[in-house]
């Protein structure tokens, strides 16, 4: 028989890393009179209003629209039905994606290098990413690979582009909080807890539009260098 390959990675890794990040981001918000703490104690959720303005927002749908192909989710594809939505990467070398790179960068005060690219995300009527974490679980086939190339993904912010006719609400679905898109809001949160264990509790969803589009940005963080 095939002996098992043990993983170079223990399930808690960089619980420090995501301890020490944790508090630094919660108490740089915490001086934000602009950032609104969403009223929970199972998860650290913020948001900020208009972070981009309508011209920036429709000048990435436009950076998405030229770089959207069907979304896929490490080992799963997008005729699994998990993730429908059309998604890339845009130009980070673009003056205009850098410089919404570095607003983000500046308000969590996170070391830029630790960003992976920003992924424009577009969902169409009938279009969803079902229930899932942004953090990297243990065991799994992408495990080490993600590990050795940053760490653990510490936070996530996701900015809504646009007004959905219907549907297409971002859903915590653990804790009961639903999210409907507008244009220019920023989301954040913190993927563990701040013992700097992974948290559970961020379980979320992208529900399916019902009719118009959904354009949205994300931009993770890791614990250290991203590469």
């Amino acid at each position: 028989m095939a002996s098992e390959t043990k993983s170079k990675y223990p399930s808690n890794a960089d619980q420090a890393r995501l301890r020490t990040l944790g508090q630094q981001v919660r108490e740089r918000l915490a001086g934000n009179p602009a950032v609104y703490k969403v009223p929970t104690e199972e998860a650290e959720i913020f948001a900020v209003g208009d972070f981009m303005t309508p011209a920036e927002c429709s000048r990435m749908m436009e950076l998405i629209d030229a770089t959207a192909k069907p979304s896929k989710v490490f080992d799963l594809d997008y005729s699994s039905g998990y993730r429908t939505s059309y998604s890339g990467d845009v130009d980070p070398c673009d003056p205009f994606v850098k410089k919404i790179g570095r607003r983000i960068d500046d308000l969590l005060g996170i070391e830029p290098l630790w960003g992976e690219t920003i992924q424009g995300q577009r969902y169409m009527p009938g279009q969803e990413f079902q229930p899932h974490h942004d953090w990297f679980h243990p065991g799994t086939s992408y495990w080490d690979f993600e590990m050795g190339r940053g760490g653990q993904r510490s936070f996530t912010t996701m900015a809504f582009l646009n007004e959905v006719e219907a549907g297409g609400t971002t859903d915590f679905t653990d804790i009961g909080i639903s999210i409907e898109p507008k244009p220019g809001v920023l989301m954040i949160w913190n993927n563990a807890s701040p013992d700097g264990l992974t948290n559970p509790k961020t379980i979320h969803a992208g529900r399916p539009v019902q009719a118009g589009a959904k354009y949205v940005i994300t931009k993770w963080y890791r614990t250290r260098k991203w590469h």
